[in-house]
């Protein structure tokens, strides 16, 4: 029976993550629109985020770029954390933070990985 590495379970996962925020920051609803407009980011912001989402997660993917990858995910969700808080939403920082601290769990994983080999 074949060993699971979960180094490799949690970037996977991370990316689909990603994936799925790439996807709803692209295609926008109304609420998410002007959650944007309210943090005082400019129209096509949204645009932007989600092409950090996709690259993170393409790179999460990727053994020899998942480092990177999770390094992006990491700035892309501190941003969203530090958006919200400064914004007095504290409840909504809990998901990226939880999400955040498995951006650095995977970097962690991913370095330890690499001095292993």
């Amino acid at each position: 029976m074949p060993r699971i590495h979960w180094g490799n379970v949690l970037a996977w996962l991370l990316a689909a993550f990603f994936l799925v925020g790439a996807y709803g920051n692209t295609f926008i609803t109304a609420e998410i629109a002007a959650d944007y407009a309210r943090w005082g980011y400019p129209e096509s912001f949204h645009y932007l985020t989600a092409i950090f989402e996709l690259t993170a997660a393409v790179m999460l993917i990727f053994r020899p770029l998942r480092l990177y990858g999770s390094l992006l995910g990491s700035a892309v969700m501190l941003a969203a954390a530090v958006t919200v808080v400064f914004h007095g939403e504290y409840a909504h920082a809990t998901p990226p933070c939880v999400v955040l601290g498995v951006c650095i769990l995977v970097a962690i994983l991913t370095v330890r990985s690499r001095r292993s080999r």
